[in-house]
């Protein structure tokens, strides 16, 4: 596995965890939103997803965990990220690699999580609508939307022209920039930065379901 691979060529990505209305399912939220972008005249093209398995060290004391993350739009590429936040960019084999580390890391039961649903573009811009589920129960745990501006390749210089459009279609209020593209504002956005952001999103998703159970478990004591 080498850090550095031929990346394809792509725009800038953003991902935004869309709030969810009271009184709302899932399902109804993400039509409303695929309603707002055709009614802009979006087209679709195709459906998505991006998953991501945890594993960890099976080692007493050890606390290490690697990330496996795959991304429909990289089919040849899986990305790795490890506890320091470095993404190994390998081919799609690295989840055999990781069966056979299974004496050393192993995945949780039930810890996959999945953003999938639809994509659209509207003239320079990419739109994934995507529904969050984690396990194998396919538990509902939000929406993510993701927005990919095609022409450019540097987060700062396109971020106010992103945060508009954003704003407009979704009809909810972007203060900042995710922290994660901030700190990539002046450098050449590549695939990794995206499962980076997902990852975010995906970990914040599993600790909502841990403490539900925790709550549940005391409860039931």
């Amino acid at each position: 596995i080498n850090n550095y691979v031929p990346q394809l060529m792509m725009g800038v990505v953003c991902v935004i965890s869309y709030p969810m209305p009271d009184g709302k399912s899932g399902q109804q939220v993400v039509n409303n939103l695929q309603e707002r972008v055709e009614m802009l005249g979006a087209a679709k093209t195709g459906t998505f997803s991006v998953d991501c398995e945890t594993y960890h060290a099976t080692a007493t004391g050890a606390n290490r965990m690697v990330h496996v993350l795959h991304n429909s739009q990289q089919p040849a590429s899986c990305f790795a990220i490890v506890d320091t936040g470095t993404c190994l960019v390998a081919d799609n084999l690295f989840d055999l690699i990781m069966l056979k580390l299974k004496s050393y890391y192993a995945s949780r039961k039930n810890s996959k999580v999945e953003s999938k649903g639809q994509r659209y573009e509207l003239q320079d811009f990419a739109i994934k609508i995507g529904s969050v589920t984690i396990g194998q129960t396919m538990h509902f745990k939000g929406i993510l939307v993701e927005v990919e501006y095609l022409p450019c390749m540097v987060p700062g210089e396109c971020w106010h022209l992103m945060h508009e459009f954003m704003e407009g279609f979704m009809g909810i209020k972007i203060d900042n920039p995710p922290s994660y593209l901030k700190s990539k504002f002046d450098s050449v956005y590549t695939p990794s930065d995206t499962v980076q952001q997902y990852l975010e999103y995906f970990n914040i998703a599993r600790k909502a379901v841990a403490s539900t159970v925790a709550v549940a478990t005391s409860a039931a004591r």
